[in-house]
């Protein structure tokens, strides 16, 4: 009974909502090798049950805890991202976080076009955490990671910039959010094309988007996926980014003619 209560409030409890969305470096694979995750949790990725949440596969809110992605990514193994470093980080000045998993490793851009099942499912998890029970929910921001599965090809790496400027316009229009805060990150590593890609990342000039550049974060054996340690210092920079740009007091409306406009032309941050 007491479990019921407690599921119940959580249910009920005003979430501010963060999308997290993209392939395996936002799903998590910090502490990931051979296929095994070594449940080595930091204390930045701390479980807070009662102001940190996760949205499940199906739908129900649940205490968020490491691994976040372990019942969406569910063909690869997941470990540790950016996602419980980032919500603990922004928890204090924001108030209680909802997350909603939504990333799947070794996806392409176009995976995530409207109309695709994936970003289907990603419109839909994020409908779901704001209609939920009790209602007064928010969805503050889409934290974007993905390119990797973009890099390996010229034609894929020149399409990148066109291919996001559209996702960001479609979830926008989906969500009834026309100036839902985009936080990307540029991605760390990838293949021949790796630059093009992050280029185009770092271009885009969008109102109420933001890049922050994961290049220099320490890569695992795999030279592909970020180590634990460098997700917790990724997870800290998004929740810099956020906080400066769009909370905890919520941003003026933005125009796109207005000299205060927040562009990822000239908005990245880096390592430190």
């Amino acid at each position: 009974m007491e479990i019921g209560n407690s599921t119940q409030k959580q249910s009920q409890t005003k979430k501010n909502i963060f999308i997290l969305s993209g392939q395996s470096n936002m799903a998590g694979r910090g502490g990931v090798k051979n296929h095994h995750w070594d449940a080595a949790v930091p204390p930045e990725c701390r479980p807070d049950p009662s102001s940190i949440l996760r949205l499940t596969a199906h739908l129900k809110w649940e205490p968020a805890r490491e691994p976040l992605h372990a019942d969406i990514d569910t063909k690869k193994t997941c470990g540790v991202g950016p996602g419980m470093s980032f919500a603990n980080a922004i928890e204090e000045p924001v108030g209680v976080v909802g997350l909603v998993p939504c990333a799947v490793g070794g996806t392409a851009i176009k995976e995530w076009a409207r109309g695709e099942h994936l970003y289907e499912s990603m419109v839909r998890r994020a409908r779901a955490a704001v209609e939920g029970e009790g209602g007064g929910c928010e969805i503050k921001a889409v934290v974007w990671y993905q390119g990797e599965s973009d890099t390996s090809t010229q034609q894929d790496a020149e399409a990148y910039k066109a291919n996001m400027e559209s996702l960001i316009h479609n979830v926008r229009l989906d969500l009834h959010s026309p100036s839902l805060p985009i936080i990307q990150v540029a991605i760390a590593s990838g293949g021949k094309y790796m630059e093009t890609v992050r280029e185009a990342q770092k271009s885009i000039d969008l109102p109420n988007v933001v890049c922050v550049d994961a290049k220099g974060l320490k890569l695992g054996p795999d030279n592909m996926h970020l180590t634990t340690e460098a997700q917790v210092q990724l997870g800290h920079m998004l929740a810099d980014a956020y906080l400066k740009h769009f909370g905890p007091t919520p941003p003026q409306p933005i125009s796109e003619h207005s000299t205060n406009d927040v562009r990822s032309s000239n908005t990245n941050y880096h390592p430190a």
